[in-house]
């Protein structure tokens, strides 16, 4: 009796794939390019455009309207109405939406359905996670304040503004938004990253940022007017995230400033970069370690 065949291997027309293996690189580059499309719903359903697009469009109204009125005022003034560095901390809520808004986004789905795995079975490491979704936040962040200080720039040259004067203050400002986006993204995606109910992420971070300002603000005014102590009073806006970052514009670019009390001298202003960037590596560290480990999750 001869033994019967026990399978068969069908030919199901599958190629090999013989084209190139572009690597590590190549997938983190992929990786970053798709979380900042996602942050302005590109590649996905309508519906998931709507908000980022209309924050997007809120954001540039006050830059217009800042443009027309240098124009309707030519020759009357001769500088805008709100300095480009202080364009962040006035819109400071709409900010805060769109990342409370993206970074649950960016994060929380991977985390849900427990897919995070499945990026490292690819030759990508637990730092390139993490790098390519800082930096898509961050410059998703960063391109939401580059659009309105174009608009004010643009409306100061056509107002005949010293374009000098004008270019070197929204050179500036570009320093100061690049702070600012690397700042809220950093502390938007490690509150993300901790929870996989979005909903909650959302909640987190507007408290955070919403909450924050506000009340340092009050503190500021209560020690400085109150108490008549400005240096303390200085040294509060440390603990929110945008008197922080306009303490750190103030200081190191000599911009303009929205807080009620400032960083309190040459001391004061190292102290407030020292914790600016103390903030950013504190955010990256975070980030990794909680990657390490939902990673083996």
């Amino acid at each position: 009796m001869t033994d019967s065949p026990t399978g068969v291997i069908h030919d199901i027309g599958y190629r090999k794939y013989d084209g190139p293996r572009l690597g590590r690189g190549q997938v983190a580059r992929a990786l970053y390019a798709h979380s900042l499309r996602g942050a302005y719903g590109l590649g996905r359903s309508a519906r998931a455009k709507v908000l980022p697009m209309l924050l997007l469009g809120v954001m540039c109204i006050p830059a217009f309207v800042i443009a027309v009125i240098a124009n309707v005022a030519s020759g009357v003034t001769t500088e805008l109405v709100l300095p480009y560095s202080r364009y962040a901390v006035v819109t400071q809520g709409i900010l805060t939406i769109f990342v409370a808004a993206q970074a649950p986004a960016s994060l929380s789905r991977d985390l849900r359905f427990k897919t995070v795995p499945l990026y490292f079975s690819r030759p990508l490491e637990r730092s390139d996670y993490v790098l390519a979704k800082y930096a898509g936040l961050a410059t998703a962040l960063f391109l939401l304040l580059t659009a309105p200080l174009l608009i004010m720039y643009v409306g100061a040259l056509l107002a005949e503004l010293p374009a000098g004067r004008e270019t070197g203050d929204l050179l500036l400002a570009l320093v100061g938004a690049v702070v600012f986006a690397v700042v809220f993204a950093g502390i938007a995606l490690v509150v993300a990253s901790l929870t996989a109910r979005r909903g909650l992420g959302v909640a987190a971070i507007i408290t955070i940022f919403a909450l924050s300002f506000p009340a340092v603000s009050v503190m500021q005014g209560v020690i400085r007017y109150e108490v008549e102590n400005p240096d303390l009073a200085g040294y509060l806006g440390l603990l929110s995230p945008i008197s922080l970052v306009d303490g750190f514009q103030t200081w190191v670019l000599d911009a303009s400033s929205s807080a009620v009390a400032q960083p309190p001298g040459a001391t004061g202003g190292v102290v407030f970069v020292l914790v600016t960037f103390a903030v950013i590596g504190a955010c990256w560290a975070l980030l990794n370690l909680r990657y390490r480990k939902a990673s083996v999750s």
